[in-house]
C-alpha cells in the first residue's frame, strides 16, 4: 500500500447500488475507493489501521474475504462476519455521513465532491455514539481511548484467527 487519502463527505444516497457504480467509474486499474459509514468511525488512525491490517491478512493469506475492499470492511468494523460489517460500516439510502477511503489512488477529490458534498466534521468521533456502536463499557474506557479499542479490537482479529 502506497498511499491513503481519508476524506469526510455527507450525501443522500438515494440507490446504493447505484453509488457504487458512479464510484467504479471513476477509478482507475489498481486504485480502491472505498466508502464506509463515517458515524462508525473513531479517527483517521482507525481507518489507516484497518486497512493496513487488510493488506496484511492477503499477504500472509489470512483474508476473510475474498476482495481487498472488503477485507477492509471487516477490518475497520473489527468484525468477522460481512454481514456485520456491513452494517457498521457499510452504505445505507438516506441521508448519511461519509468517510472516502482512497488507497493507491490519483486525487479524485474533484469527482467525488461532485457526487457528494465534502464535509470532514463527519470525521470527528462521537464518543457516546459509538461506544454504543461498537458495544463498549465505561470500564472498558477507563484503561484506553476509544482509539485505543477499537485499534485494539481490529488487531485482535488477527491473534483470535
Amino acid at each position: 500500500m502506497e498511499n491513503i487519502k481519508i476524506m469526510g463527505f455527507t450525501s443522500k444516497i438515494d440507490s446504493v447500488g447505484d453509488t457504487l457504480e458512479q464510484i467504479d467509474s471513476i477509478k482507475k486499474d489498481g486504485e480502491i475507493i472505498q466508502l464506509l459509514n463515517a458515524d462508525s468511525i473513531v479517527s483517521p488512525n482507525h481507518i489507516t489501521h484497518g486497512v493496513n491490517q487488510a493488506f496484511l491478512a492477503f499477504e500472509r493469506g489470512e483474508n476473510l474475504a475474498k476482495d481487498i475492499s472488503v477485507e477492509i470492511v471487516l477490518r475497520c468494523s473489527a468484525q468477522r462476519q460481512i454481514s456485520k460489517a456491513f452494517n457498521l460500516l457499510g452504505l445505507k439510502e438516506g441521508q448519511m455521513n461519509l468517510c472516502a477511503v482512497l488507497i493507491n489512488c490519483d486525487d479524485h477529490e474533484d469527482e467525488l465532491s461532485e457526487l457528494f458534498t465534502r464535509n470532514d466534521s463527519v470525521l470527528k468521533a462521537d464518543e457516546d455514539k459509538l461506544m454504543d456502536i461498537y458495544k463498549i463499557s465505561d470500564g472498558e474506557l477507563e484503561n484506553m481511548s476509544l482509539e485505543e479499542i477499537i485499534i485494539d479490537r481490529i488487531t485482535k482479529l488477527t491473534v483470535d484467527y
